[in-house]
């Protein structure tokens, strides 16, 4: 059978040679007898065990990890440890530098074991605030605390990696989506996830799932982006991104209470950041809000968090400008000749607000004119360009110094009449300037 089918039964029939570990100095006779006397006993004889003699037992299962390196040795182990209930006695600096470095050898039933156990570890340590642990008593140091942030970065590196190129075909995945979704309750995860641009990784998982495993997945995954949802430089990646249109796609055809809660919930947190709102309503939530509530949910937590995200996407509709439309519209890459992009008032009295964030509309909309393949979007892109050269006092020198002239000459040869007709008239206002771009009509 191949290592990564391997079960924890299977690992924990084996027989493993201690005497001769002891033989080579590799285990001590203490080691040896504190190893037979808990091998092959019932569960709650181990627990007396470890009740009477838990950090001997830590330091003898944390020293084999560290100086023995036989895979099937090494497994045993680890399925040993995965089996105890009172991961507490396990938070010492030494588990945790031996467990993740498991991580990076050994086959996948190492890492797999290696990452549910350190997972199980941190989730369970007694938390720290202002050197202060949460049973009220005294923190041994902030040292501690720093050593245990570096743990958990070295583990989220490892999750990034399994996610970008899983170790197992099947599992892999899964198991960081897993590990993920109970680790991104602690503030140093939810950072170094973040910095290691993880976000986009889970992304392409947010779809519509049919077997109870990829229901599973599409939950977890669902459930990171919910924690994630807390998290402000993560919620600026999110409103980039396309994890709106996809988590409502999910949304729309999910029967599972779990799933859709959970959707439902992240979008509650989301839909009063930046500009979600506004994307929500152009998505059409609204709608399928009103569709979700017809349908029969027995948690109460759904229907009152559905009723919330009703009442806060009826009243972004009425808060709604025109340009915030028009900013959901380019930001999301959905162009096409709604009205403002004709009408001379939208852009008088909205020419200033073009300049937030550094030119952030000019720029996507020249991002646009480089990747977009549809005809429509790239017309509209060169003429709410040209739009911005009329009306703008400093038009023609912000949109050459954005390098836009040099895509928007490419577009006169395009073979669609509306893209060439658009192009044409953003070169000519940009060559002419405000003074004499009003006299060219659109």
């Amino acid at each position: 059978m191949a290592q990564a089918e391997l079960t924890a039964e299977q690992v924990l029939k084996r027989d493993i040679p201690w005497e001769t570990y002891m033989m080579t100095k590799l285990i001590s006779g203490t080691d040896l007898q504190l190893l037979r006397r808990y091998e092959n006993r019932s569960e709650s004889y181990r627990a007396q065990l470890l009740d009477d003699d838990g950090p001997a037992y830590v330091r003898v299962f944390v020293s084999i990890l560290r100086d023995i390196f036989k895979e099937e040795t090494v497994e045993y182990v680890l399925a040993l440890i995965d089996e105890l209930l009172t991961v507490k006695i396990l938070e010492t600096k030494t588990t945790y530098l031996v467990i993740l470095r498991l991580l990076w050898k050994g086959n996948w039933y190492i890492q797999e074991k290696s990452c549910k156990i350190l997972a199980l570890i941190v989730s369970a340590r007694p938390k720290t605030q202002d050197g202060i642990t949460a049973n009220g008593q005294a923190s041994n140091s902030k040292s501690k605390v720093t050593f245990i942030d570096d743990v958990l970065k070295g583990l989220v590196e490892w999750l990034c990696a399994q996610l970008k190129k899983p170790s197992h075909p099947s599992r892999g995945v899964p198991t960081a989506i897993s590990c993920l979704a109970t680790l991104l309750r602690e503030p140093v995860v939810r950072s170094s996830f973040v910095q290691a641009d993880g976000v986009k990784l889970l992304i392409p998982l947010i779809s519509p799932a049919s077997t109870l495993q990829s229901i599973q997945l599409l939950y977890e995954t669902c459930l990171c982006v919910w924690l994630l949802s807390y998290y402000e430089p993560a919620i600026e990646y999110l409103a980039t991104s396309r994890t709106l249109p996809r988590l409502i796609e999910v949304v729309k055809s999910s029967t599972k209470e779990k799933v859709v809660r959970v959707i439902v919930l992240t979008f509650r947190n989301l839909l009063a950041k930046g500009t979600f709102g506004a994307q929500m309503v152009d998505l059409g939530l609204p709608q399928i809000v009103q569709s979700l509530k017809a349908q029969a949910w027995s948690d109460e937590d759904l229907l009152e968090a559905l009723n919330q995200l009703e009442e806060g996407l009826r009243d972004n509709i009425k808060k709604l400008s025109s340009f915030d439309k028009y900013k959901q519209e380019v930001l999301l890459g959905h162009l096409d000749w709604s009205p403002m992009h004709k009408d001379p008032i939208f852009w008088r009295e909205n020419i200033n607000n073009f300049e937030e964030n550094d030119f952030q509309i000019l720029r996507v909309l020249i991002t646009i004119l480089d990747t977009s393949s549809d005809p429509r979007a790239l017309a509209v892109a060169c003429f709410d360009l040209s739009q911005f050269i009329l009306h703008h006092p400093a038009g023609r020198i912000i949109v050459t110094d954005l390098k836009a002239k040099e895509r928007a000459m490419k577009l006169m040869n395009h073979e669609n009449a509306e893209v060439t007709k658009n192009a044409l008239l953003c070169i000519q206002r940009l060559f002419l300037g405000a003074k004499y771009a009003s006299f060219l009509q659109a």
